[in-house]
Order: structure tokens, then sequence, then C-alpha cells
């Protein structure tokens, strides 16, 4: 059975897409951590991370980097925090983090509610600023 990412990445269900390319695909979380929480998946349906094959690793992680550049030029923060939990979705990913404080990167804190409306705006903040990366 396909994954709710597998989903996203094939249409099936909408996102806050924030960049794309043939291989990857970032979009918002819809439950953040703080504003500017972005997944950053690989499209191939993969379990793990490390199950990756390595130089498709490699691409997703410098990936992520520009994406974690258009979020600390578009959201303020003192750093992007990078984690790879991998239990709540059977699908490789990385959740990059607009960091203040290492408290911010508690995936035990509760989650932000955030309207469609201010993740649609966040989401083409953070398009315009990957797009000058």
């Amino acid at each position: 059975m396909a994954s709710i990412f597998s989903k996203i990445v094939a249409g099936d269900i909408p996102c806050h897409r924030v960049a794309e390319s043939d291989e990857f695909l970032a979009f918002l979380d819809i439950m953040p951590l703080a504003q500017g929480h972005v997944l950053v998946i690989p499209k191939q349906e993969v379990d793990r991370i490390w199950d990756l094959e390595p130089q498709l690793l490699g691409r997703l992680h410098q990936f992520s980097q520009k994406v974690a550049l258009a979020i600390e030029r578009a959201v303020p923060c003192k750093r992007v925090g990078q984690a790879v939990i991998g239990l709540e979705v059977p699908h490789a990913h990385i959740h990059l983090i607009p960091l203040h404080n290492v408290a911010d990167i508690n995936f035990e804190r509760p989650k932000l509610q955030v309207s469609q409306e201010d993740l649609a705006a966040m989401a083409e903040k953070l398009r315009a600023s990957f797009a000058s990366i």
C-alpha cells in the first residue's frame, strides 16, 4: 500500500509544495513544530532513509541543503535543524525545522495549529526564497 507521502507525490493528497525536482519533493508539515517546518522526501517510496542507495541519499541531502538555505533566508531563526525520525510514516523523510533553541526540535512538544491560508503564504515565501538560490 502506498504511503501518505507517495499519495502526495502522485497528487492524490494536496500539500503545500516548497521545492521539487525529478527525484525529490519538499513540502510544509501540516502539523509543524515551528513556522516553516518542511519535510523533504525522495519521490521513490523507500521505508527507511538508510535503505536509499548511497548516491540517492547524497542527492537527497544536497537537495535538503538548498531547502534549508531557503528556510534560513525566509524565516527568522538562528539555525535550521535537521531530524530523521522515520516512525510516523513508512517513507524516508527529513524534517527541516527553523530553530531558536534546542527545545524547538523536541517532537514531544505540542504541534502548532496553522491555518491553510498561513501554510499557503509560508509555502509561497519559501518557494520564492528557494528560487533565488
